[in-house]
């Protein structure tokens, strides 16, 4: 097996074989790093295959599979982490090296320590076409808007803020606010890393939009709008989600009129962040609520669809459509092909790294609830699934909140909240 050296922390190979791999740590290595996807070729070892062999080494092991085309920003941030959080020596692999190399070379110019060209030359002197990697510089630089997005674990849920690099201008799409059911504490630590990062970037905030009343985490809108002073948004129809979930909690006080938000947006309406329109399509199917986003050539489908590993979501919350959510689907596949989408949750299939980013393209060719289906044959496919499924763990908790743009409850006479769910609502669940 030939392997090439970059630095003195990371080599680049073609695909190794498990006894190749068992030697690595006798040769000094600390961990391995496969960038290759599964089923590539039919005799590759494959994800579980290397990461035992790799347990047995005593090597580190990290999962971040990529095709040159698509290789995205958390792609080229997740091969970082994997080289940072490493006391050692790297060995990095795809099927030939290349894939390795263009993670390494790509974060090294993102983070400004190498331009375009010179990661045409690193690639030539060390006997590997970067073309593509600076291709991919070229796309990035034009890109508009310019998305970063923040990943929470907790609940495999991404955040975004959205801005337009020309005014300076920003929203802040499905913010997150913490809360862990275990001790009923709260925390502001992903919306205050928001705010962090827009203070940064110097950007002004314009909106603060949520898709849907999300059923696994709370909003932070609220708290963002108290801190920035920029209005909330929202789908329309949340008023008709707001209407199901005052009977399921009998909740006579709630007010079922979207009041909660500054915005209520329709179907077709647009706004504007800075200089860049941006246009509301309707997307109903998981939730009665549910709206994309489309900003410049970036969409914010959140629930609808996942990374094309990941299929779509599940259509049978209150409310919810499986016949919808195909509908939703197909209109926001007619969309031009190079639309990226950016989904609102990743649950790392595999134990790979997590990823936000895909193409219209992408989903349409490769995604496994998509790509040669049709809707005769999705709607008793997502509704078989669907009943698989438990709920998720903060559905109860989480839309007292959220059908009231994240407000939390009124202290009571003590200076203490409370939440009210109710039992046995949620009939036929999966326990």
């Amino acid at each position: 097996m030939k392997s090439v050296k970059i630095n003195d922390r990371l080599w680049v190979a073609a695909q190794p074989t498990q006894a190749e791999i068992a030697a690595l740590a006798d040769d000094g290595f600390a961990a391995l790093v496969n960038s290759r996807p599964d089923g590539e070729e039919h005799d590759q070892p494959g994800n579980e295959v290397e990461k035992d062999a790799a347990k047995e080494a005593d090597l580190a092991y990290r999962f971040v599979p990529v095709t040159v085309p698509t290789i995205t920003r958390a792609d080229v941030r997740a091969f970082q982490n994997a080289l940072s959080n490493v006391d050692g020596r790297v060995f990095a692999h795809c099927k030939s090296g290349l894939r390795s190399l263009t993670l390494y070379a790509l974060g090294e110019a993102l983070d400004g320590r190498m331009t375009r060209e010179e990661v045409v030359e690193l690639g030539k002197t060390v006997g590997f076409d970067l073309s593509g990697a600076a291709a991919w510089l070229d796309r990035d630089a034009a890109q508009s808007p310019k998305v970063e997005a923040f990943f929470d674990p907790r609940t495999s849920s991404v955040q975004y803020v959205v801005a337009d690099p020309a005014t300076k201008r920003c929203a802040i799409i499905d913010p997150i606010f913490d809360f862990d059911e275990k001790s009923g504490a709260t925390a502001t630590t992903n919306a205050d890393a928001l705010l962090a990062f827009v203070e940064k970037e110097g950007l002004t905030v314009d909106w603060i939009l949520d898709t849907h009343p999300h059923a696994d985490h709370f909003s932070a809108a609220f708290y963002l709008k108290q801190k920035t002073g920029a209005p909330m948004a929202i789908g329309a129809h949340v008023i008709d989600v707001q209407k199901i979930w005052q009977k399921m909690y009998n909740w006579p006080d709630l007010e079922t009129d979207g009041s909660q938000w500054d915005q209520l947006f329709s179907d077709g309406d647009t706004f504007r962040i800075g200089d860049l329109e941006a246009r509301v399509m309707h997307s109903p199917g998981h939730t009665l609520a549910s709206i994309t986003y489309v900003v410049g050539d970036a969409a914010f489908v959140h629930d609808t669809m996942f990374m094309p590993d990941s299929g779509t979501a599940r259509a049978d919350f209150p409310g919810g459509s499986a016949t919808a959510l195909w509908s939703s689907i197909q209109a926001i596949l007619r969309l031009p092909d190079a639309t990226r989408i950016f989904t609102g949750h990743d649950y790392q299939p595999g134990g790979r790294h997590a990823r936000w980013e895909s193409t219209v393209a992408e989903e349409k060719r490769a995604n496994s609830h998509i790509a040669s289906m049709d809707e005769a044959r999705f709607v008793p496919i997502r509704e078989s699934r669907d009943k698989t499924l438990p709920m998720p763990k903060l559905i109860l908790h989480a839309l007292q909140i959220n059908v009231r743009g994240g407000r939390l409850p009124d202290p009571e006479s003590n200076g203490k909240r409370y939440l009210k769910f109710p039992l046995d609502a949620l009939d036929g669940a999966v326990w």
